[in-house]
């Protein structure tokens, strides 16, 4: 069953996007890593939470954009993504970006942990971010394709 869920805490603001576009385009970049959708849960929070749950569940005593909990089986890519809508906003001012692009830049960067794309090192890094662009190039297609409909 294909389901993704969008989740908001009580101590943000629900952050505004097209989500059938985003659940569409979440879909076709599954497609592109050889995966299909099941159940996926994102929920946005603050700093304050995401912490704590770094601290709690990975023992990370820092704050984060996103943490993914993978529950892939095979090709279904099954997970849940607390993203921190603080963190997102300081980093789009860090990195000279939109909040709107850097929230969907951390969305796609869940899906990509879920499909086996790794970060840890420079070099994988690097190629994590190139991926993010071609996501996001292909969401500027699909809202184009979107739009004319």
């Amino acid at each position: 069953m294909k389901n993704i869920e969008f989740i908001t805490s009580e101590d943000v603001k629900r952050p505004s996007f097209h989500r059938g576009l985003v659940r569409k385009w979440i879909e076709s970049v599954a497609e592109v890593y050889g995966f299909r959708v099941g159940e996926l849960c994102y929920r946005f929070c603050s700093d304050e939470e995401i912490l704590q749950t770094n601290i709690q569940f990975l023992s990370h005593n820092y704050y984060t954009d996103i943490i993914t909990f993978d529950d892939t089986m095979g090709n279904v890519l099954n997970g849940q993504m607390l993203i921190s809508l603080d963190t997102v906003r300081t980093n789009a001012e860090a990195f000279g970006s939109s909040y709107s692009k850097e929230l969907l830049r951390v969305i796609i960067h869940g899906v990509l942990h879920l499909t086996g794309q790794k970060d840890k090192t420079p070099e994988d890094e690097a190629i994590m971010h190139q991926k993010e662009d071609r996501a996001l190039a292909l969401l500027q297609k699909m809202k184009k394709t979107f739009e004319r409909k």
